[in-house]
């Protein structure tokens, strides 16, 4: 699945943003009951691991000029969760690039 959010800011703004709002990422999925994980594998790119329901789902977003994708890899299993999750993002990804508080 790969969803694609637009922003007007620049690079290094969203990674500090990013940065600075990973910890919130758990607080934005449906059900509240997922650990999640991240890293920076490299400048533009966060992994995700997102453990729920026994399930381990795998991601990143990539940083571009002009938007921020989310791409996630479901299980076979929990493939029909897949409309709840890109809604979830659409929703709440834009909230991961506000300036922090």
């Amino acid at each position: 699945m790969r969803v694609a959010l637009p922003h007007d800011l620049g690079r290094d703004e969203v990674r500090h943003r990013l940065s600075t709002r990973s910890h919130e990422i758990a607080d934005y999925l449906p059900g509240g009951i997922a650990d999640v994980e991240t890293d920076w594998v490299s400048e533009d790119r966060m992994a995700l691991l997102v453990s729920a329901m026994g399930q381990n789902i795998t991601g990143h977003i990539d940083i571009e000029d002009r938007q921020v994708i989310f791409e996630i890899t479901l299980p076979r299993m929990l493939s029909f969760i897949e409309p709840v999750i890109e809604k979830a993002i659409r929703k709440d990804g834009p909230k991961m690039l506000e300036a922090p508080k």
